[in-house]
Protein backbone atom coordinates (compact mmCIF):
# COMPACT_ATOMS: atom_id res chain seq x y z
CA UNK A 1 0.00 0.00 0.00
CA UNK A 2 1.28 3.42 -0.97
CA UNK A 3 1.59 6.40 -0.04
CA UNK A 4 4.09 4.51 3.07
CA UNK A 5 5.76 5.79 6.05
CA UNK A 6 8.18 3.28 6.90
CA UNK A 7 9.40 3.75 10.21
CA UNK A 8 12.62 1.30 11.28
CA UNK A 9 12.56 1.08 14.93
CA UNK A 10 15.50 -1.17 15.33
CA UNK A 11 17.32 1.71 13.79
CA UNK A 12 15.71 4.20 16.34
CA UNK A 13 16.55 1.68 19.60
CA UNK A 14 20.14 2.87 18.30
CA UNK A 15 19.79 6.17 18.63
CA UNK A 16 17.74 5.92 22.03
CA UNK A 17 20.82 4.09 23.12
CA UNK A 18 23.45 6.50 22.23
CA UNK A 19 21.72 9.69 23.01
CA UNK A 20 20.62 8.20 26.63
CA UNK A 21 24.49 7.06 27.67
CA UNK A 22 25.66 10.39 26.19
CA UNK A 23 23.15 12.12 28.61
CA UNK A 24 23.84 9.82 31.26
CA UNK A 25 27.56 10.52 31.19
CA UNK A 26 26.77 14.52 32.32
CA UNK A 27 24.26 13.20 35.22
CA UNK A 28 21.11 14.43 32.48
CA UNK A 29 17.73 12.31 31.91
CA UNK A 30 15.82 12.41 29.87
CA UNK A 31 11.76 12.62 28.70
CA UNK A 32 11.43 10.90 25.35
CA UNK A 33 9.00 13.14 23.14
CA UNK A 34 6.86 11.18 20.91
CA UNK A 35 4.75 14.26 19.86
CA UNK A 36 6.49 14.19 16.21
CA UNK A 37 5.90 10.81 15.32
CA UNK A 38 2.19 10.85 16.16
CA UNK A 39 2.67 9.77 19.75
CA UNK A 40 3.16 6.13 18.09
CA UNK A 41 2.84 3.33 21.09
CA UNK A 42 5.70 1.27 18.86
CA UNK A 43 8.50 4.45 19.14
CA UNK A 44 6.76 4.80 22.03
CA UNK A 45 7.74 1.54 23.38
CA UNK A 46 11.79 1.29 21.66
CA UNK A 47 12.03 4.36 24.59
CA UNK A 48 10.75 2.32 27.46
CA UNK A 49 12.65 -0.17 26.09
CA UNK A 50 15.89 1.42 26.24
CA UNK A 51 15.26 2.05 30.22
CA UNK A 52 13.66 5.64 29.55
CA UNK A 53 10.54 5.49 31.41
CA UNK A 54 9.59 9.15 31.36
CA UNK A 55 7.62 10.26 28.03
CA UNK A 56 6.22 13.38 26.71
CA UNK A 57 4.11 14.83 24.33
CA UNK A 58 1.97 18.09 23.59
CA UNK A 59 -0.93 16.29 22.92
CA UNK A 60 -3.54 15.22 26.04
CA UNK A 61 -5.01 12.11 23.65
CA UNK A 62 -1.38 10.51 23.36
CA UNK A 63 -0.48 10.73 26.64
CA UNK A 64 -3.98 8.90 27.52
CA UNK A 65 -3.00 6.43 24.96
CA UNK A 66 0.31 5.65 26.91
CA UNK A 67 -0.85 5.82 29.98
CA UNK A 68 -3.39 3.11 29.35
CA UNK A 69 -0.74 0.62 27.71
CA UNK A 70 1.85 1.25 30.73
CA UNK A 71 0.68 2.89 33.70
CA UNK A 72 3.95 2.82 35.23
CA UNK A 73 5.18 5.29 32.70
CA UNK A 74 5.70 8.71 33.56
CA UNK A 75 3.81 11.08 31.74
CA UNK A 76 4.93 14.60 30.95
CA UNK A 77 2.45 17.11 29.19
CA UNK A 78 4.48 19.32 27.32
CA UNK A 79 2.12 22.21 26.01
CA UNK A 80 0.73 24.18 28.22
CA UNK A 81 -2.28 23.20 29.79
CA UNK A 82 -5.74 24.05 28.71
CA UNK A 83 -8.44 25.17 31.39
CA UNK A 84 -11.10 22.82 29.79
CA UNK A 85 -8.72 19.52 30.30
CA UNK A 86 -7.71 20.02 33.66
CA UNK A 87 -8.96 17.04 35.23
CA UNK A 88 -7.40 14.75 32.03
CA UNK A 89 -4.32 16.42 32.96
CA UNK A 90 -4.14 15.18 36.53
CA UNK A 91 -5.74 11.92 35.59
CA UNK A 92 -3.03 10.84 32.67
CA UNK A 93 0.07 12.69 33.17
CA UNK A 94 2.15 12.84 36.29
CA UNK A 95 3.81 16.23 35.00
CA UNK A 96 2.75 19.59 33.01
CA UNK A 97 4.90 22.37 31.82
CA UNK A 98 2.92 25.31 33.60
CA UNK A 99 3.06 29.02 33.81
CA UNK A 100 0.11 30.56 35.08
CA UNK A 101 -1.52 30.88 38.13
CA UNK A 102 -5.26 30.38 37.28
CA UNK A 103 -4.20 27.32 35.31
CA UNK A 104 -2.43 25.96 38.68
CA UNK A 105 -4.77 26.64 41.26
CA UNK A 106 -7.19 24.47 38.34
CA UNK A 107 -5.06 21.92 38.72
CA UNK A 108 -4.60 22.03 42.25
CA UNK A 109 -8.42 21.43 42.96
CA UNK A 110 -8.89 19.02 40.51
CA UNK A 111 -5.85 16.87 41.96
CA UNK A 112 -7.43 17.47 45.62
CA UNK A 113 -10.34 16.46 44.08
CA UNK A 114 -9.40 13.03 42.25
CA UNK A 115 -7.12 12.80 45.72
CA UNK A 116 -3.83 12.92 43.70
CA UNK A 117 -0.49 14.78 43.73
CA UNK A 118 0.06 16.69 40.63
CA UNK A 119 3.75 17.44 39.64
CA UNK A 120 4.83 20.96 37.86
CA UNK A 121 7.82 22.46 36.46
CA UNK A 122 7.20 26.05 36.31
CA UNK A 123 9.08 27.50 33.08
CA UNK A 124 11.05 30.36 32.25
CA UNK A 125 11.59 32.46 29.53
CA UNK A 126 14.94 33.02 28.42
CA UNK A 127 14.45 35.02 25.21
CA UNK A 128 12.84 32.23 23.31
CA UNK A 129 9.13 34.22 23.47
CA UNK A 130 7.10 31.02 23.77
CA UNK A 131 6.14 29.51 26.99
CA UNK A 132 7.41 30.79 30.59
CA UNK A 133 7.28 33.46 33.02
CA UNK A 134 9.59 36.32 32.20
CA UNK A 135 10.42 38.37 35.56
CA UNK A 136 12.69 36.23 38.31
CA UNK A 137 10.67 37.84 40.77
CA UNK A 138 7.59 37.01 38.83
CA UNK A 139 8.98 33.31 39.27
CA UNK A 140 9.71 33.25 42.59
CA UNK A 141 6.19 34.47 43.76
CA UNK A 142 4.79 31.35 41.36
CA UNK A 143 6.87 29.69 43.31
CA UNK A 144 5.50 30.47 46.45
CA UNK A 145 2.43 30.19 45.38
CA UNK A 146 2.91 26.56 44.28
CA UNK A 147 4.62 25.25 47.42
CA UNK A 148 1.50 26.60 49.39
CA UNK A 149 -1.05 23.79 46.86
CA UNK A 150 -1.77 20.92 48.89
CA UNK A 151 -2.58 19.35 45.57
CA UNK A 152 0.80 20.28 43.71
CA UNK A 153 4.38 18.96 44.19
CA UNK A 154 6.85 21.50 42.22
CA UNK A 155 9.28 19.33 40.85
CA UNK A 156 11.68 21.92 39.21
CA UNK A 157 11.96 24.86 36.62
CA UNK A 158 12.40 24.75 32.96
CA UNK A 159 13.43 26.79 29.70
CA UNK A 160 12.02 26.17 26.00
CA UNK A 161 14.35 27.44 23.54
CA UNK A 162 14.54 27.39 19.51
CA UNK A 163 11.14 26.22 18.85
CA UNK A 164 9.78 29.09 18.21
CA UNK A 165 12.20 32.49 18.55
CA UNK A 166 15.18 30.37 17.23
CA UNK A 167 17.55 30.77 20.37
CA UNK A 168 19.96 28.46 20.64
CA UNK A 169 20.92 27.05 23.88
CA UNK A 170 24.14 28.27 25.49
CA UNK A 171 26.59 28.03 28.60
CA UNK A 172 25.03 31.62 29.22
CA UNK A 173 21.49 31.00 29.13
CA UNK A 174 21.68 27.76 31.01
CA UNK A 175 23.66 28.96 33.46
CA UNK A 176 20.83 32.02 33.77
CA UNK A 177 18.53 29.27 34.05
CA UNK A 178 20.53 27.67 37.07
CA UNK A 179 20.50 30.99 38.70
CA UNK A 180 16.74 31.54 38.79
CA UNK A 181 16.05 28.35 39.89
CA UNK A 182 18.38 29.06 43.08
CA UNK A 183 16.49 32.01 43.67
CA UNK A 184 13.07 30.08 43.52
CA UNK A 185 15.07 27.56 46.21
CA UNK A 186 16.26 30.12 48.35
CA UNK A 187 12.59 31.49 48.72
CA UNK A 188 10.84 27.82 49.42
CA UNK A 189 13.58 26.78 51.81
CA UNK A 190 14.39 23.33 49.70
CA UNK A 191 16.61 22.50 46.84
CA UNK A 192 14.65 21.60 43.60
CA UNK A 193 14.85 18.26 41.54
CA UNK A 194 14.67 19.39 38.21
CA UNK A 195 16.32 21.77 35.89
CA UNK A 196 14.97 21.25 32.57
CA UNK A 197 17.50 22.92 30.12
CA UNK A 198 15.31 22.36 27.13
CA UNK A 199 15.16 20.09 23.79
CA UNK A 200 17.31 18.58 21.52
CA UNK A 201 18.60 21.72 20.35
CA UNK A 202 20.75 21.73 23.97
CA UNK A 203 22.29 18.07 22.89
CA UNK A 204 25.56 20.01 21.19
CA UNK A 205 26.48 21.39 24.76
CA UNK A 206 26.66 17.62 26.15
CA UNK A 207 28.46 16.43 23.03
CA UNK A 208 30.88 19.10 23.85
CA UNK A 209 30.88 18.74 27.66
CA UNK A 210 30.04 22.06 28.16
CA UNK A 211 26.19 21.95 29.87
CA UNK A 212 26.37 23.67 33.45
CA UNK A 213 26.28 20.79 36.16
CA UNK A 214 22.81 21.62 37.65
CA UNK A 215 20.87 20.97 34.43
CA UNK A 216 19.92 17.68 34.99
CA UNK A 217 17.07 16.97 32.24
CA UNK A 218 16.24 17.34 28.99
CA UNK A 219 13.16 16.90 26.71
CA UNK A 220 14.06 15.01 23.58
CA UNK A 221 12.55 13.74 20.53
CA UNK A 222 13.48 14.93 17.36
CA UNK A 223 17.05 14.70 17.63
CA UNK A 224 16.55 11.10 18.95
CA UNK A 225 13.85 10.05 16.35
CA UNK A 226 14.71 11.59 13.61
CA UNK A 227 18.68 12.24 14.15
CA UNK A 228 19.03 14.72 11.64
CA UNK A 229 18.73 18.18 12.12
CA UNK A 230 21.89 18.06 15.12
CA UNK A 231 24.26 17.42 12.05
CA UNK A 232 22.24 19.99 9.86
CA UNK A 233 21.08 22.50 11.68
CA UNK A 234 23.64 22.86 15.09
CA UNK A 235 27.14 21.67 13.34
CA UNK A 236 26.84 18.72 16.40
CA UNK A 237 27.91 15.49 14.89
CA UNK A 238 26.88 12.78 16.71
CA UNK A 239 26.18 9.16 15.17
CA UNK A 240 23.01 8.80 14.67
CA UNK A 241 20.91 6.98 12.10
CA UNK A 242 19.33 9.86 9.83
CA UNK A 243 16.98 7.78 8.01
CA UNK A 244 14.96 6.18 10.38
CA UNK A 245 11.45 7.46 8.79
CA UNK A 246 11.21 6.73 4.74
CA UNK A 247 8.37 8.19 2.94
CA UNK A 248 7.70 6.05 -0.05
CA UNK A 249 5.23 6.66 -3.04
CA UNK A 250 4.18 6.10 -6.07
CA UNK A 251 5.00 7.37 -9.72
CA UNK A 252 1.54 8.05 -11.21
CA UNK A 253 2.46 9.66 -13.84
CA UNK A 254 5.79 10.12 -16.32
CA UNK A 255 6.36 12.39 -19.35
CA UNK A 256 9.09 14.96 -20.62
CA UNK A 257 7.57 18.58 -20.02
CA UNK A 258 8.76 22.23 -19.89
CA UNK A 259 10.92 23.35 -16.92
CA UNK A 260 8.97 26.13 -16.77
CA UNK A 261 4.43 27.29 -17.00
CA UNK A 262 3.29 28.28 -19.74
CA UNK A 263 0.67 31.21 -19.99
CA UNK A 264 -0.13 33.99 -17.57
CA UNK A 265 0.89 33.37 -13.55
CA UNK A 266 -0.96 34.29 -10.33
CA UNK A 267 -0.86 32.33 -7.70
CA UNK A 268 -0.57 28.65 -6.56
CA UNK A 269 -3.51 26.88 -4.80
CA UNK A 270 -2.22 27.78 -1.18
CA UNK A 271 -1.87 31.88 -2.35
CA UNK A 272 1.80 31.60 -3.00
CA UNK A 273 4.24 32.71 -5.46
CA UNK A 274 6.60 30.19 -6.91
CA UNK A 275 10.01 30.43 -8.56
CA UNK A 276 10.34 28.41 -11.59
CA UNK A 277 13.61 27.93 -13.21
CA UNK A 278 13.97 27.41 -16.82
CA UNK A 279 15.58 24.44 -17.98
CA UNK A 280 14.21 23.87 -21.04
CA UNK A 281 12.15 20.17 -21.44
CA UNK A 282 12.63 17.56 -18.75
CA UNK A 283 11.39 14.54 -17.59
CA UNK A 284 9.10 14.65 -15.04
CA UNK A 285 7.34 12.12 -12.88
CA UNK A 286 4.30 12.98 -10.57
CA UNK A 287 3.98 11.08 -7.22
CA UNK A 288 0.89 10.06 -5.22
CA UNK A 289 1.29 12.27 -2.07
CA UNK A 290 1.27 16.11 -1.34
CA UNK A 291 1.32 18.67 1.03
CA UNK A 292 -1.51 17.75 2.98
CA UNK A 293 0.46 15.04 4.04
CA UNK A 294 3.78 16.28 4.02
CA UNK A 295 3.89 19.97 4.31
CA UNK A 296 6.79 21.33 2.80
CA UNK A 297 8.19 19.43 0.24
CA UNK A 298 11.23 21.55 0.69
CA UNK A 299 12.02 19.21 3.97
CA UNK A 300 12.07 16.16 1.85
CA UNK A 301 15.34 14.54 0.77
CA UNK A 302 15.06 12.31 -2.37
CA UNK A 303 17.27 8.66 -1.43
CA UNK A 304 18.17 8.78 -4.97
CA UNK A 305 20.11 11.99 -5.45
CA UNK A 306 19.52 11.44 -9.28
CA UNK A 307 15.67 12.77 -8.83
CA UNK A 308 15.47 16.37 -8.34
CA UNK A 309 12.23 17.58 -6.27
CA UNK A 310 10.59 20.70 -8.16
CA UNK A 311 7.58 21.29 -6.31
CA UNK A 312 4.15 20.31 -5.11
CA UNK A 313 0.31 20.91 -4.46
CA UNK A 314 -1.96 19.16 -2.40
CA UNK A 315 -2.09 16.04 -3.31
CA UNK A 316 1.19 15.61 -5.57
CA UNK A 317 4.44 15.86 -5.57
CA UNK A 318 6.67 16.49 -8.93
CA UNK A 319 10.31 15.59 -9.38
CA UNK A 320 12.48 16.34 -12.23
CA UNK A 321 13.88 12.24 -13.05
CA UNK A 322 15.88 13.35 -16.33
CA UNK A 323 18.74 11.73 -15.21
CA UNK A 324 17.01 8.24 -13.80
CA UNK A 325 15.71 7.36 -16.91
CA UNK A 326 15.16 3.48 -15.78
CA UNK A 327 12.27 5.02 -14.17
CA UNK A 328 8.49 3.53 -14.61
CA UNK A 329 4.77 4.37 -13.86
CA UNK A 330 4.34 2.81 -10.75
CA UNK A 331 7.70 2.43 -9.58
CA UNK A 332 8.33 3.90 -5.76
CA UNK A 333 10.52 6.76 -4.60
CA UNK A 334 11.57 6.85 -1.64
CA UNK A 335 12.59 10.33 0.71
CA UNK A 336 14.64 10.75 3.79
CA UNK A 337 12.96 13.71 5.46
CA UNK A 338 13.32 16.75 8.05
CA UNK A 339 10.78 17.33 11.03
CA UNK A 340 7.97 18.91 9.31
CA UNK A 341 7.38 15.90 7.24
CA UNK A 342 7.63 13.43 9.67
CA UNK A 343 4.88 15.16 11.98
CA UNK A 344 2.60 15.74 9.23
CA UNK A 345 3.02 12.53 7.60
CA UNK A 346 2.65 10.58 10.94
CA UNK A 347 -0.51 12.23 11.72
CA UNK A 348 -2.11 11.42 7.87
CA UNK A 349 -4.53 8.88 8.14
CA UNK A 350 -3.79 8.27 4.39
CA UNK A 351 -0.05 7.36 4.40
CA UNK A 352 0.40 3.67 5.60
CA UNK A 353 2.63 2.90 8.32
CA UNK A 354 5.15 0.19 8.36
CA UNK A 355 7.59 -0.51 10.82
CA UNK A 356 11.24 -2.58 10.54
CA UNK A 357 12.10 -4.45 13.51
Amino acid sequence: MYPKLEINLKKIRENISYVKKLCSESGVSITGVIKGCSGSEQVAQQFLEQGINSLGSSRIEQMKHIKSLEKSCETMLLRLPMLCEIEDVVSCCDISLNSERVVLEALNEASKRLGKKHQVILMYDLGDLREGVWLPDELVTLSNAVESMDGLHLLGIGANLSCYGSVKPTIKNMKRLISVTELVEVSIGRSLEIISGGATSTLPLIKDNKLPKRINHLRCGEGIILGKDLGEYYDCQIPLHTDTFLLKAQIIELKEKPSHPYGELVVDAFGNHPVYHDRGIRKRAILAIGKQDFGSHEKLISVDNRVLIIGSSSDHLIVDVTEASDYQVGDIISFTMYYQPMLYLSLSNDVYKSFVL
